[in-house]
């Protein structure tokens, strides 16, 4: 457990405006403008196997966890309830008590209808304090959690929506801030998703194509502190495909690639006011702090160097699952961020196992970079799936 000082605790939480003051570009000092924003926890991936996939999986076959990935995918989830708990210990090669726990479960209403709900919960850990001359503050525990209701339909045999509610709590401070205002934040967000599937022939074989979209994370920006400094949360925007065939009746190939982008205010530039030394002025840019509404949806057109800019801010993830009998399952993957706008890049690897209403979960970052802190992430799901009696039936006449 890690014991800090106050002062660098209040900047490593991004308290209020300390945030805002941090994330500032300034000319000639740094030109990477990595884009940020309250509460990250909620882009985690939560569960194993799209986390092997290069945290891809909004057109992947649907599962208890497609409530993250595209809640659309739900109302083509084939048993009739079940449900999953999910864990990763985060930041491994820093301390060692921060995690992220994950638990989801779903209900399938009838043939074109299901409900979902999840909690996903973010604890970073005890933080022994000292202030600026030594004197021990206490311990602090800060934390954040999020609670998920879902409902998705079918408007075909092929095509399906959904929609979820989100609220999102996020206790930093607690007590121990600079400001008498210091508060915990929080947010109210909606994931709006679509998904097509369609079984196919191709080259000779029993295949699959599949085709996602799901915006995250729309709602109301976060403040710690007071209206005058708020934050953006994650809104993500995430597309993919999913192409599986099956080589014969006992193995089976996923092919999957996901891009996705932030739909959050690209941060500006800013210059010294050569007038006034300490004052900076926005020199290119947009202005950040916007309405949502214009926060949102214009940050496909407002950084600051232009379409070249807008095209480093898209991520992309690539990964491929092969099934044996639909028993086990192995899982690579690949993620990749532009340098400029974080520089993550990482391989993923896992395995998964099925049995009965049983299955389990792994997967295994691995960074390209030397020594960097996602370095050794390992992620377990355990789920349960199970068919009712209408289900059965079904099943069985077919």
């Amino acid at each position: 457990m890690p014991r800090i000082n106050i002062c660098f605790f209040i900047l490593f939480l991004g308290v209020g405006t300390l945030s805002k003051a941090q994330s500032r570009v300034i000319a000639g000092q740094n030109d990477r403008r990595a884009i940020t924003t309250a509460v990250p926890f909620v882009s985690f991936a939560p569960d194993a196997r799209g986390a092997a996939l290069g945290d891809a999986g909004v057109a992947t076959s649907p599962d208890v966890n497609s409530i993250h990935w595209n809640n659309a995918k739900l109302a083509f989830i084939d048993n009739d309830y079940g449900f999953s708990v999910a864990y990763t210990p985060w930041l491994g090669k820093i301390v060692n008590d921060m995690y992220v726990s994950y638990v989801s479960g779903y209900k399938r209403i009838d043939r074109l209808q299901t409900v979902a709900v999840s909690l996903r919960y973010f604890d970073l850990g005890d933080i022994f304090l000292r202030d600026e001359i030594g004197l021990d503050l206490g311990v602090h525990n800060p934390r954040e959690w999020a609670v998920d209701a879902t409902y998705s339909r079918k408007l075909s045999e092929n095509l399906s929506i959904g929609v979820t509610t989100r609220f999102i709590r996020s206790n930093l401070s607690g007590r121990f801030s600079t400001s008498q205002d210091a508060k915990a934040g929080t947010s109210v967000a909606v994931d709006l998703g679509v998904y097509y599937t369609k079984d196919i022939f191709f080259s000779g074989k029993n295949s699959t194509i599949s085709f996602g979209g799901h915006i995250s994370n729309f709602g109301s920006k976060v403040t710690y502190s007071n209206a005058s400094n708020e934050d953006f949360i994650p809104t993500n925007l995430r597309l993919g495909v999913a192409f599986k065939t099956d080589l014969d009746p006992y193995n089976s190939f996923t092919f999957v690639f996901d891009v996705n982008k932030l739909m959050v205010p690209s941060p500006p530039i800013y210059e010294e006011d050569p007038n006034n030394p300490g004052v900076f002025i926005r020199t290119a840019g947009k202005n950040p702090n916007r309405s949502l509404i214009s926060g949102t949806f214009g940050s496909f057109g407002d950084a600051p160097d232009g379409f070249i800019e807008e095209m480093k801010e898209i991520n992309f993830s690539t990964g491929i699952e092969y099934w044996y009998k639909d028993l086990a399952a192995f899982r690579t993957g690949y993620f990749h961020e532009s340098y400029d706008k974080g520089n993550r890049k990482f391989i993923t690897v896992g395995v998964g196992f099925r049995y009965q209403v049983f299955g389990v979960d792994f997967a295994y970052l691995i960074p390209t970079q030397i020594n960097h802190p996602l370095a050794e992430t390992l992620r377990f799901s355990l789920l349960f799936n199970f068919a009712g009696k209408e289900t059965v039936e079904t099943d069985s006449g077919s």
